[in-house]
């Protein structure tokens, strides 16, 4: 799924990104992005996260063209977004969190005038299959105020796939969304991917980022806190949870040394250690020790939510 032969090795790369909107009124100049430096490997599921403010919003539309950056350099799919604007436009599709469709138009209408803007032959239009992919076949002639708002979200996306981009960018594509819908967004989504579209997301739902993308960028305050692998960010948090089964009903707590230990409302065993300090293998030895025969066993890593409070200081929202 691409639209050129123009090789790099990066759907999207910016250096030294800033954005700097002017005083207005009482407000001081505000600075949204201090000097981003970003690469989006081709093929990946890339999250971007970050609290209210704190910038991606910004960085999206610099990207959709409809904010002007202040100083460094853009390129979508190898296009410089300044020297090819067309090319770089042409390479993204944007889904954007405000449901903006007209009312009067169905979808199939919107659909085609959206192929037209971006000179898509009648021949090579895909109106009716995307709209089948994402659920809306038998829409395809309703007006667009006639839709839920589940259904407006997914033909937003339908809108951004129209000229076949190879990187979609969805901005908080299931705010408001029930979970049934979310899950046949998101196997959309993935059988994209699997095609070989880029796929950018920001979102508020830890829980998706971390079950879906592979590389993790936080932002906050205008500045990139981290970018990496979500295992190497869930790494940074040094705490794990062994939760046992035991064959007999536990009658008290029990002491061992150097362990966190509490029993659970389901007479689980939660026992938290430091995989960095205590190996697991020694934790179930000491467990074993003390008497306690085993039925069962989890253990529960990190989660995204509390790697993102330590990095930013707050929940995601």
């Amino acid at each position: 799924m691409t639209n050129s032969n123009h090789q790099s090795a990066f759907a999207l790369s910016v250096r030294d990104l800033q954005k700097t909107y002017k005083a207005s009124g009482n407000q001081p100049p505000k600075e949204a992005l201090k000097g981003i430096n970003l690469d989006v490997p081709r093929g990946s599921i890339f999250g971007l996260l970050g609290p209210n403010g704190a910038g991606k919003s910004t960085f999206i539309n610099i990207l959709a063209g409809l904010v002007m950056k202040t100083s460094g350099s853009a390129s979508i799919w190898g296009f410089d977004i300044d020297q090819n604007p067309r090319q770089s436009r042409a390479s993204i599709g944007i889904v954007p969190q405000e449901l903006s469709i007209d009312p009067f138009f169905t979808p199939g209408e919107i659909m085609d005038l959206q192929a037209g803007l971006y000179g898509v032959p009648r021949k090579q239009r895909r109106t009716m299959e995307i709209l089948t992919a994402l659920g809306l076949d038998d829409k395809v002639d309703a007006y667009s105020r006639t839709l839920s708002g589940g259904m407006r979200r997914r033909l937003l996306v339908a809108k951004a796939l129209v000229h076949n981009p190879p990187i979609l960018v969805l901005d908080e594509p299931t705010a408001g969304v029930d979970i049934e819908l979310r899950r046949q967004l998101w196997d959309y989504v993935l059988e994209l991917n699997k095609l070989g579209v880029t796929i950018m997301l920001t979102t508020h739902y830890l829980e998706e980022a971390q079950e879906l993308c592979d590389t993790i960028a936080i932002i906050d305050k205008g500045t990139l806190v981290a970018c990496e692998s979500t295992s190497d960010l869930l790494r940074r948090i040094d705490n794990k949870t062994m939760l046992i089964r035991p064959a007999t009903a536990l009658t008290g707590v029990p002491d061992i040394a150097g362990l966190n230990c509490q029993i659970l409302d389901d007479g689980r065993l939660a026992v938290q250690y430091n995989p960095g300090e205590t190996p697991a293998g020694h934790v179930l030895s000491q467990i074993t020790n003390s008497g306690i025969e085993i039925a069962d066993l989890d253990t529960e890593g990190a989660e995204l939510e509390t790697v993102f409070m330590k990095l930013t200081g707050s929940h995601a929202a």
